[in-house]
């Protein structure tokens, strides 16, 4: 071996240790060599059959990565001393796109059995779902394994939520190792999938709890909104999270923002609250291929949140229960 090949070597080693992990695009190149295509191939017909299913698998990741990191926690039903973060206030009756993940895995038990980890799975499942609804592509670092329990608490406590504020959403961002550029560009997800009637009805009718309505939203577009969100009733009324082109990922998001469109409030408070997520607002709203590379980069970044790599964890069989 060179000198300089036993550097590089180092550094990487190195890395690797420092991040406590070692991802790399090509982990499963020997070990289950279409593992990407057969993931590729059933996400294609899952979005084929139904669009709104890219943001659900696109969603999935991310409510995975925020508890617990990157381990497929998400994914483990009720069962002995598992409690599921699937009953959490921002998963319950919300996240979906379970059964598209079951038949990933059933394949890839068949092709090559325990090789590929379901949290491995999500992350190539939003990274396809980005690309089959117009969005970009990046280069997923593979060698995840699952997890061994789930975390109730933490799906409650670390998902940002529609109604926190700046600092609070901005500050779980910081605690998973993300930055302010990170939250800015990671939301621009918004520009497909749905929201629930109850995730934003505060903002029509009751914004700060004086009864009256909130102002950074268009009127225009509330009296809209207001014909399926009534003050009570509805909740789970589903919404586009971008009016203008919801199965399309695009940069509309974020003209939207600078319209008083956006439909949450963790939405507009990008445009209205903060100067610096001001600018990226408008820099991504003149030009999509910028937020295209950001996104890319950011959600790299948010796959490498602390995943069980080596002897950790395990590979489930069945992403819903831990191997028993």
């Amino acid at each position: 071996m060179s000198q300089s090949t036993m550097v590089v070597v180092l550094i990487l080693s190195t890395l690797a240790l420092a991040n406590g992990s070692y991802l790399y695009p090509q982990f499963y190149d020997g070990s289950c060599p279409h593992a990407k295509d057969i993931v590729r191939s059933i996400v294609a017909k899952a979005v084929a059959k139904e669009a709104r299913m890219a943001a659900s698998l696109l969603r999935l990741h991310f409510h995975d990565c925020f508890v617990k990191g990157c381990d497929a926690s998400i994914l483990l039903d009720n069962s002995g001393s598992i409690i599921s973060e699937k009953g959490s206030v921002p998963n319950r009756n919300s996240v979906r796109g379970f059964e598209v993940v079951d038949q990933i895995k059933a394949e890839l038990e068949k092709a090559c059995p325990q090789t590929v980890s379901c949290a491995d799975i999500l992350a190539l499942a939003a990274r396809d779902s980005t690309i089959l609804a117009g969005g970009p592509s990046w280069e997923v670092p593979l060698g995840r394994r699952d997890s061994l329990g789930a975390s109730l608490s933490g799906s409650n406590q670390n998902i940002p939520a529609p109604n926190n504020t700046f600092q609070t959403i901005l500050t779980k961002f910081k605690l998973k190792g993300l930055d302010i550029v990170d939250f800015v560009a990671l939301s621009g997800s918004h520009t497909i999938g749905n929201a629930r009637c109850t995730s934003f009805r505060q903002r029509l009718y009751n914004n700060t709890g004086n009864g009256r309505p909130d102002l950074s939203l268009d009127q225009s577009y509330a009296a809209m909104l207001h014909q399926n969100c009534p003050r009570s009733g509805g909740e789970q009324n589903l919404f586009f999270l971008d009016p203008v082109s919801p199965t399309k990922f695009d940069n509309s998001y974020y003209k939207n923002l600078m319209a008083k469109k956006g439909l949450l409030s963790s939405d507009e408070i990008l445009f209205t609250q903060n100067q610096e997520t001001m600018r990226f607002v408008k820099e991504y709203a003149a030009n999509q291929e910028l937020f295209f590379q950001q996104f890319a980069k950011s959600m790299v970044k948010m796959g490498n949140i602390s995943p069980l790599t080596g002897k950790s964890g395990q590979i489930r069989k069945i992403c819903r229960k831990i191997n028993g």
